[in-house]
């Protein structure tokens, strides 16, 4: 007799795929060709779908529909990222596949994955093959296939899985960065854990532990259950200032080599006269003696990050919290207009505030927002018309799931960069229709042109440049224009190459790890490059970003 797919099992089968994707999640992270720190697939991806494995671990006999629904609510609220929106579509069509049905048999799993497919397919505007919509494609192919032969839920999930492994081994050929990089999809190899930890399941009826259950398991010492997001992996946040030694040769970029050896979150940033250190490690000590060798430490901070995190858990506990987080409770609209904008940053988001913005969601490359995070401070806009400011590329198809839960009418100004955020709402203008705003906020942002200093975050040849880690990278537009050693260099390189014979205002915002003295050489460089357009300083408080620049 064929196996038919259960609503527990198909909960079961939830749970242990986002515990395998948990447990391999720094490994899909590291697949990512492009060399700048963001908030890479692999972390998108788990917490996502960790969202819906708390959403559905209580779920008890219940129809796989039921079970099926949830997971994609939950997904939907949880998305993170432009890997985590597409995977929420992917489950949605499952869902909808489906619908009405009891316990499911081969066919109808089969068919469920292919609408899984159909519906990310077709959210996305433009799809890439050599993605995880090839993975997902091509392995619900695989399953009808087998689901025609044998109506056996294991055995079309079973082939599910093969299917999609061998489609991960064929990305690079669709993908040629992929082939250069030397690395399969991310996307696709998130899928490809995910489908592993469901066919545990499903097949064997053993439903894969989280790493923290594993740690459990044998007695290891376990964190608070916070969050995902609140995931320490290092219990030392170290930080200090070296007072570089005269007529030092040391090269910075090999303290941070070996930093990132100890420990992660690391930042090096070096002038001529000092270097500020922060490193999350286990020995605190190391990150010290090495910094020694540079110079005399001043201002050094070390904090048990493990225990600021317990004291913080114990504060943030509400008897009345569920399962599914509080419940959003609308505020009344009172107003015609509203702006909810993603920064991250002091400075920026008091610009933001300054500005006209209602409320600030935080978040940008290394921290991308939840479709609920979004949601939430839509609902908390009083206003019967909301625009949202994604400001970074991965972060608009989250918004833009957040549009159909809103109660109000909401615009999702696909803004790529804090400078387009800025322009676009510098041109809203309170006596026009919505309609006319929209039009008016896209032109204005589509007319800022944007550069970014960061540093690369990883070893990579990307679009032909060896990179190594540690060194600054000079963005234009998103695309890395060039790779340097010096900032300064890096920031009059950039502004030459944004700046055009139209341009009449360059504006320069510096981030949280830049000194005092660096800003002042920036802003030379910068109006040195900038013509007779006129040149503004602004301290934003951004992480990553060193500096920030846009052309209007």
């Amino acid at each position: 007799m064929a196996n038919r797919l259960t609503g527990i099992q198909f909960r079961d089968a939830v749970i242990s795929g986002a515990a395998n994707l948990g447990n391999h999640r720094r490994e899909v992270d590291e697949l990512n060709v492009f060399p700048v720190p963001d908030g890479d697939t692999g972390t998108n991806m788990s917490l996502t779908i960790s969202n819906a494995s708390r959403s559905i671990e209580r779920m008890g006999k219940v129809p796989v529909a039921e079970v099926a629904k949830e997971t994609a609510s939950a997904l939907l609220r949880g998305a993170r990222g432009n890997s985590g929106v597409i995977l929420s579509l992917f489950f949605r069509g499952i869902a909808k596949g489906l619908t009405g049905v009891a316990n499911a048999d081969g066919m109808q799993l089969a068919a469920a994955l292919q609408a899984g497919v159909d519906t990310a397919y077709k959210a996305v505007m433009k799809p890439t093959e050599g993605t995880i919509l090839t993975v997902a494609r091509l392995s619900a192919e695989a399953a009808e296939r087998t689901a025609r032969q044998n109506n056996d839920t294991v055995a079309v999930m079973q082939a599910a899985y093969d299917a999609a492994k061998e489609a991960l081994a064929q990305t690079p050929e669709l993908l040629p960065v992929l082939k250069k990089a030397g690395v399969v999809d991310a996307g696709g190899q998130g899928l490809v854990f995910i489908y592993e930890g469901m066919l545990s399941a499903i097949r064997d009826g053993k439903v894969i532990a989280s790493a923290a259950e594993q740690r459990a398991a044998v007695k290891e010492p376990v964190k608070p259950e916070v969050d995902f997001e609140e995931e320490i992996n290092f219990t030392y946040c170290t930080e200090f200032i070296i007072q570089k030694k005269p007529r030092s040769t040391r090269n910075p970029l090999k303290l941070r080599a070996f930093l990132e050896t100890i420990g992660d979150c690391v930042v090096v940033v070096d002038d001529e006269e000092i270097i500020k250190v922060h490193v999350h490690s286990d020995n605190p000590g190391k990150a010290i003696q090495a910094g020694i060798q540079f110079g005399m430490l001043t201002n050094i901070k070390i904090d048990n990050m493990r225990e600021q995190n317990q004291r913080i858990v114990q504060d943030q506990k509400k008897p009345a919290k569920t399962s599914k987080g509080e419940k959003i409770k609308p505020v009344k609209p009172e107003n015609k207009y509203g702006f909810v904008s993603v920064a991250a940053g002091d400075g920026l988001c008091q610009l933001f505030r300054d500005l006209g913005v209602d409320h600030l969601v935080e978040g940008g490359q290394t921290m991308n927002p939840s479709t609920d995070d979004i949601l939430r401070m839509i609902e908390a806009t009083p206003a019967k018309t909301v625009f949202v400011l994604p400001n970074n590329k991965n972060i608009i198809m989250a918004a833009e799931q957040a549009v159909p839960l809103a109660t109000r009418k909401v615009y999702v100004l696909p803004t790529r960069t804090i400078p387009q955020g800025i322009s676009a709402m510098l041109a809203f203008d309170e006596d026009q229709d919505a309609e006319e705003n929209v039009i008016a906020m896209k032109h204005a942002a589509d007319n800022t042109t944007t550069g970014q200093i960061t540093y690369a975050a990883r070893n990579s040849n990307y679009d032909g440049k060896d990179i190594k880690q540690g060194e600054i990278l000079a963005m234009k537009e998103g695309k890395i224009a060039y790779v340097e050693q010096d900032m300064v260099k890096a920031v009059s390189k950039l502004t030459k190459a944004i700046v055009t014979k139209d341009t009449c205002q360059v504006t320069l915002i510096y981030g949280q790890d830049v000194s005092r003295d660096m800003v002042a050489k920036a802003k030379a460089a910068c109006e040195a490059k900038a013509g007779d357009a006129e040149v503004t300083v602004v301290n934003g408080g951004q992480p990553v970003y060193y500096f920030i620049l846009s052309a209007e």
